[in-house]
């Protein structure tokens, strides 16, 4: 079972969405059988087989033994990941596209860097998994409480002047047989409702 799995066709997202195959989703995180399913998830168990025919049949779930018992063979499932994103390439037609208005204080711009970001790297992981390889990545998670939007500001230059000259001293355009690659850094307060105690949101200083 993958930790993430990345859902980049209409179809299956369409059906991950769905509220009933969401719990066995969810509930398939242990092996189970329909009969199983049913009586955790107090459904009927036609309906529960219906659901699970349907996420099998888009790679989301997987069959992992058969049983037999007496004249029947019962079939045992499990999610083929603890989690799935839903890559914006599902929308591709209206996915944000961040050249389209690129302003380093606009907070729709880093939406569409972080869409970007989901589309590509979810790409990355599919091709992987095909591959049986891993994807060389590096993320930073790190939480700041500013004094002021002034504060903020001169963070957000100097973290811009850092980043600008580590990439034009490693960056190398001419390098024979160089791999490029994406650098996002973002910055955006805390939604309330994920702290603790809700923070005041500061003025913007534009």
């Amino acid at each position: 079972m993958l930790d993430v799995a990345v859902i980049e066709e209409p179809a299956a997202a369409e059906a991950s969405l769905d509220p009933i195959r969401a719990r066995i989703l969810a509930a398939l995180a242990e092996p189970g059988s329909a009969a199983m399913l049913a009586g955790r998830l107090d459904l009927p168990r036609q309906k529960v087989n219906y659901h699970l025919k349907e996420l099998e049949r888009h790679g989301l779930v997987e069959l992992v033994e058969e049983r037999r018992k007496g004249n029947v063979t019962e079939r045992v499932y499990r999610a083929t990941a603890a989690s799935y994103v839903i890559s914006p390439s599902v929308l591709a037609a209206v996915s944000p596209d961040p050249a389209r208005s690129p302003d380093q204080l606009s907070a729709h711009w880093l939406l569409a860097l972080g869409s970007r970001l989901v589309q590509e790297v979810g790409s990355l992981l599919t091709g992987a998994a095909r591959a049986r390889q891993r994807v060389a990545t590096f993320g930073i998670d790190a939480e700041v409480r500013f004094a002021s939007a002034a504060d903020r500001t001169a963070f957000a230059e100097e973290l811009a002047h850092a980043v600008a000259t580590l990439v034009s001293r490693y960056h190398d355009e001419s390098a024979p047989g160089g791999r490029s690659h994406r650098v996002v850094v973002g910055l955006h307060q805390i939604p309330a409702a994920a702290q603790a105690a809700p923070a005041t949101p500061q003025e913007d200083p534009r």
